[in-house]
Parts: C-alpha cells; sequence; structure tokens
C-alpha cells in the first residue's frame, strides 16, 4: 500500500498542516491507530502546558562565542558555556582534516 501525505486541518488553531507518508508509516509501525489532530506547534504547546510550562518559557544568555543573546529552556549554571544556535552546530561539526600527499620527487 502507497501511503500519500495528507492535509488536515487542526483542531486548535484551524490552520493545515501535512500528515506526511513518512509520518503515516511510523505510526503505522508503532501501532499508533489516532491520526493527529493538531498541528506540530499546537501539539509542542499542548505537551508543555500539561507539565505546567509556557512554550516561550526560557532563559535570555549571551552566547559564549560570538556573544549574541539566546533563548535556552535551562537556566545556566555558569560551569558550563552556553553557545546559540549557529555556534553550537559549529561546535558539533566534525573539523576538516587536510591530508597531505607526498608528491614523488
Amino acid at each position: 500500500m502507497v501511503l500519500e501525505d495528507k492535509v488536515i486541518t487542526c483542531r486548535t488553531c484551524e490552520s493545515p498542516f501535512v500528515f506526511s507518508a513518512g509520518e503515516q508509516e511510523f505510526f503505522a509501525l508503532k501501532g499508533l491507530k489516532n491520526i493527529p489532530v493538531r498541528c506540530p506547534n499546537c501539539r509542542t504547546s499542548l505537551k508543555l502546558f500539561k507539565k505546567g510550562k509556557a512554550a516561550d518559557e526560557g532563559t535570555d544568555v549571551p552566547c559564549h562565542t560570538c556573544g549574541e543573546i539566546t533563548r535556552v529552556p535551562f537556566k545556566p549554571t555558569g560551569m558550563r558555556p552556553v553557545y546559540c544556535h549557529i555556534c553550537f552546530h559549529k561546535q558539533k561539526a566534525p573539523q576538516a582534516t587536510v591530508m597531505q600527499i607526498a608528491k614523488p620527487e
């Protein structure tokens, strides 16, 4: 059976969102019978609300590398550096290694 993307209207915000074929396959593999009725943003907001947190809850801190103010979902202790999204991924990216090939003389 070939699955196709479905456009669904969110129960909460009434905006359309796509329930992709990949998501449908994942739901089937996990044995989930009900299709989502809320868009990803509303699902996240609902989960945070149930946990007693606000969707925008976080702490504004300067990035250790560039100084840009960034919001993190925790309160930093000062023991480890905090990076903005861009610098975080630069830190995690594997360093490119340059191999020098000896030329035969």
